[in-house]
């Protein structure tokens, strides 16, 4: 079963890419994320019906999205967010695989705590590697927002994969993701998400959003997760990361084999 089937995204009103990026683009927003079995996901579709959309592109409602993630030789990103720091970061270039579609992406944490996301689109072809175009916006992002890393000290340091369904309150200007299927790779080794939790993520403002109280009613509580640096610290041995893995070891399992290659001439 698809995982758009079993979230039953098929009843839910459809909204086109234009529509939510007017209403809930949230590139300055305050993130909230929620490991929820399969079937009480499948709950909170079912209660977010009459207020939210799910994004619709051409009948499809969801994406496989490829992020590789850059870090410094120390990873000075993964570090930043284990000791809680306030200016946290994240490079990445993302990949929308059925739509041939790249971005590269720096996520950012400002003064009090709100994420903020700045995006360049370059060509699919540029997926996993900073060319002279993406290294400079990298190095303008990175210095305006106070983070002493430059572009230079940067390199691939995992890939992670999932298949992403993406509602939006259209009204309220809020969303939520829904992430099943993911998987983390480094070197020869693959971390993988339990097939039957997904990674609900909440997208709004300060205030908790109805999805929030939703999901509090159906036993889900926030996580302090990223997906890059709990795949990394569960595949890189001797991280200082006990509190992480103690969150990682009953819904991810790890594998030491190579992650399948990523056909870049099938996406249409």
């Amino acid at each position: 079963m698809s995982l758009a089937a079993a979230l039953g995204l098929p009843a839910l009103r459809g909204a086109t890419l234009a529509e939510v990026d007017a209403a809930a683009a949230l590139q300055h927003r305050t993130d909230r994320k929620y490991l929820v079995p399969l079937d009480r996901a499948c709950d909170l579709v079912a209660r977010l019906a009459d207020s939210h959309r799910v994004l619709d592109l051409a009948g499809r409602r969801t994406t496989s999205y490829l992020s590789t993630y850059f870090d410094t030789e120390q990873l000075g990103a993964w570090r930043a967010h284990v000791q809680g720091r306030r200016r946290r970061w994240k490079v990445r270039t993302r990949l929308y695989a059925e739509d041939g579609l790249c971005r590269v992406e720096v996520k950012t944490k400002d003064g009090r705590g709100a994420t903020v996301k700045h995006a360049l689109t370059v060509p699919a072809t540029a997926y996993g590697e900073l060319g002279p175009r993406a290294a400079e916006f990298v190095d303008q992002v990175l210095r305006a927002s106070g983070i002493p890393v430059t572009v230079h000290e940067l390199a691939p340091a995992a890939e992670v994969r999932y298949v992403r369904a993406a509602l939006a309150d259209l009204d309220h200007g809020t969303r939520v993701t829904l992430d099943g299927l993911l998987t983390c790779h480094h070197d020869d080794r693959t971390a993988a998400l339990d097939s039957g939790h997904v990674l609900v993520e909440t997208k709004g403002g300060v205030r908790p959003a109805p999805a929030d109280r939703l999901l509090l009613t159906l036993g889900g509580r926030p996580v302090s997760l990223s997906k890059y640096v709990v795949g990394r610290s569960l595949l890189t041995p001797g991280l200082p990361d006990n509190d992480i893995r103690r969150l990682a070891r009953t819904h991810f399992s790890t594998e030491a084999h190579p992650a399948p290659l990523y056909e870049r001439t099938s996406a249409a």
